[in-house]
């Protein structure tokens, strides 16, 4: 793995650049979405602790976590909400999407109903989340690929066709998770001038992250970039 997708961890938001001025930080909000038991806690606990676990209890509402990586010169903080993939918990998902920066729509390359699935959340995505809104596709499974339903080049096809960025993932194996994160992290906009009061860019754009009130953590909710501790 390249330095650029080591976590930064909390010394990260103190960098300095070579002129002697703090690192740029941002924060995003980031969802999961998919189907129940296509491997998103997995997918998150690989990336954020690098762990696997083969029976993994599902998720009931949302779980969140947060892992820091650099991007250049920006340190980018990635709020991640890994949401139950349970038809009872549907309803609940749009409070964890709004707002959000980016998306990973999750499927499992074994069980095409999975892939059925997700082509639905990538629609309700386009719909009703933000107009400007990251959206990767992950094909999660890899290592099972000998009992694949769903073929590599159909899911390629799909992805170009809706703007999306595409991976075949194992969180077994680790393939390819770091990178579709890396991938998004790459995408976000992290060119607003934070020297701008409020984080906003000269042309009043601002990014915001948007807290369920179950949140964990604390603080305020922050803008796209700024520079220093946060």
């Amino acid at each position: 793995m390249t330095s650029n997708n080591r976590p930064a961890g909390n010394a990260a938001a103190n960098r300095s650049t070579a002129n002697g001025q703090a690192a740029r930080t941002c924060q995003f909000k980031m969802v999961l979405l998919g189907e129940s038991a296509v491997g998103k806690s997995s997918l998150v606990l690989r990336f954020v602790k690098g762990q696997f676990h083969e029976y993994q209890e599902s998720t009931i509402g949302a779980a969140f976590l947060t892992q820091t990586v650099s991007v250049d010169d920006t340190t980018v903080k990635l709020e991640l909400w890994d949401t139950a993939g349970q038809e009872r918990y549907h309803s609940l998902a749009p409070m964890y999407y709004r707002g959000a920066q980016a998306a990973i729509v999750v499927y499992d390359i074994t069980n095409a109903d999975t892939f059925s699935r997700a082509k639905v959340w990538v629609k309700e995505l386009q719909r009703q989340a933000a107009p400007n809104i990251v959206i990767a596709l992950a094909g999660n499974k890899a290592d099972l690929a000998a009992k694949r339903q769903i073929e590599v080049v159909d899911a390629q096809a799909y992805a170009e066709e809706n703007g999306l960025i595409f991976m075949e993932t194992s969180a077994k194996t680790a393939v390819n998770v770091n990178d579709i994160f890396m991938a998004i992290a790459k995408k976000l906009p992290k060119n607003q001038d934070s020297s701008t009061p409020g984080g906003k860019s000269p042309g009043g754009n601002s990014i915001t992250v948007d807290r369920p009130v179950n949140s964990v953590g604390s603080g305020s909710d922050v803008g796209c970039c700024g520079s220093g501790t946060k």
